[in-house]
């Protein structure tokens, strides 16, 4: 099924699934979009699209809907990449449309998934063949996502529910690294203030805030907060030293 749906003010598109493509991807609650029509027919709905854009006045799509295979996208993978049948700046649009969608690399099977989405859209690259095609590497995606050695040992949904909540609020739409920081920098405020008055419920709250804003922040950045820990916690699980004045002080390199 094919949604036309519409942002009143900003847009008029369509999408198969609403909660990727609207509610995720581009921040807008249910309230806040209407669907003016759904249809089995990606002819008529690519169509219909065209006209409601210019009877509403917005950008008018260049191409087509149904001409920009966003729901049978086809990836092409040789020994050392996986090509996508798009340029970048449409990729991200069309890898939510196509989230479960798995293929077969020289390093097994891989699938598109919304945690692994970030790390495609910092790591892809422009083909030099075809500015319309754009590709990752294999060896690097796996390392990222496939490598037992380097994957997180669990998955906590807490941190999906958190990125949930910021992709609703119209947080990684609008919002950026440099903000996010700041935030930081207030929430390790409250966190002081905390300590010094060793008010328990306070230092609870401001570890957890602390803890939002660094995934988010992650998440802005193109990586999930998991990958950021894991290679962290590479670095310091052979880390030897000693603990001086209540510190742990590595020993030298």
């Amino acid at each position: 099924m094919y949604y036309l749906y519409h942002i009143p003010g900003k847009k008029i598109g369509v999408t198969r699934n609403l909660k990727n493509r609207v509610t995720l991807m581009q921040g807008y609650k249910e309230t806040e979009y209407e669907v003016l029509e759904q249809s089995d027919d990606i002819d008529y709905i690519s169509d219909r699209e065209i006209e409601l854009q210019k009877s509403y006045g917005y950008k008018v799509d260049l191409k087509k809907y149904k001409n920009l295979n966003f729901n049978k996208m086809k990836i092409n993978a040789t020994e050392q990449t996986s090509t996508f049948p798009c340029p970048v700046n449409k990729l991200k649009g069309q890898l939510m449309d196509n989230v479960g969608l798995k293929w077969q690399t020289e390093f097994g099977q891989f699938e598109v998934t919304k945690k692994n989405i970030p790390w495609i859209m910092q790591n892809v690259k422009t083909s030099m063949f075809n500015n319309e095609r754009s590709y990752i590497y294999n060896k690097a995606f796996y390392e990222a996502y496939y490598n037992t050695d380097h994957t997180p040992v669990k998955t906590d949904e807490r941190f999906d529910l958190i990125r949930d909540w910021a992709a609703t609020r119209g947080l990684y739409q609008q919002g950026n690294p440099h903000t996010q920081y700041v935030k930081l920098q207030e929430e390790a405020g409250e966190l002081a203030k905390a300590l010094l008055k060793n008010d328990q419920l306070e230092i609870v709250d401001a570890i957890g805030d602390m803890v939002v804003v660094l995934t988010n922040l992650a998440h802005l950045q193109g990586y999930d907060i998991e990958y950021c820990i894991d290679e962290a916690y590479k670095v310091i699980a052979a880390r030897t030293g000693k603990m001086i004045n209540g510190t742990f002080v590595k020993d030298a390199d």
